[in-house]
């Protein structure tokens, strides 16, 4: 766990149109920081910006949408929340962009149609695989995995916490004041090895939302006090 992050941030959220990347826009821009969406089309990105402006009753500052690549170019810290058949050739595509900094991979290896069946790919996990095709130069951090986008755009408790795992410490403790400022409970998971854990628990709560007819099943770390 961490303390609120008192650095602001320019966070670029690579695929920010879908419904996880407003969310974590909405609950980033909350806390102060500066967020692009970013999108194939320029015009998509825009469509994005004037929804999330509705939904939270005005124009936040710092708010911007753009194509992938200047999301990626202006942004201090990447966030990649694109469909993982997208995954491979967003990466490739902005590996030059996105070297030096550190890259917040949201993408669950999800293989329709058995979405509920934990499928991870040959490298491990989608974050592994990130860090395989970015390089050394880049630190991939896994993130947000395990919460629904209802939760993140509702008001209340989110009742759910955040596993964090990737390449080096530093970059977990990043991440971690970035996950604080959401609202939600961060755990520092380990090393980027771990990530095939927590992203294929997003497949089991798949199948408990199923099974139970809910949509926002989430996990929490007990048996840890609070640390002050």
């Amino acid at each position: 766990m961490t303390e609120n992050n008192k650095q602001k941030y320019s966070l670029g959220i690579v695929g920010g149109t879908g419904k996880e990347g407003k969310g974590l826009a909405y609950r980033w821009l909350k806390a102060g920081h500066t967020v692009i969406i970013g999108s194939r089309q320029h015009e998509k990105a825009q469509r994005a910006v004037e929804e999330l402006s509705e939904f939270m009753g005005h124009t936040p500052e710092g708010l911007q949408g753009m194509e992938n690549r200047a999301a990626v170019e202006a942004c201090d810290i990447a966030v990649i929340t694109v469909p993982y058949a997208a995954h491979k050739a967003t990466l490739e595509d902005l590996k030059d962009a996105l070297q030096g900094k550190i890259v917040i991979d949201v993408v669950v290896p999800i293989m329709p149609p058995k979405i509920s069946k934990v499928q991870m790919p040959a490298a491990g996990s989608a974050a592994q695989e990130a860090q395989v095709i970015l390089g050394d130069t880049c630190q991939v951090v896994d993130a947000f995995q395990n919460i629904s986008h209802e939760r993140l755009m509702g008001q209340g408790d989110t009742d759910c916490d955040v596993l964090v795992c990737g390449k080096g410490k530093a970059a977990r403790d990043v991440v971690l004041g970035l996950v604080a400022d959401t609202g939600l409970k961060g755990w520092d998971a380990g090393p980027i090895e771990n990530a095939m854990v927590v992203e294929g628990l997003t497949s089991v709560l798949i199948g408990l939302n199923m099974q139970h007819k809910v949509h926002a099943s989430g996990i929490r770390i007990t048996g840890i006090p609070d640390q002050v």
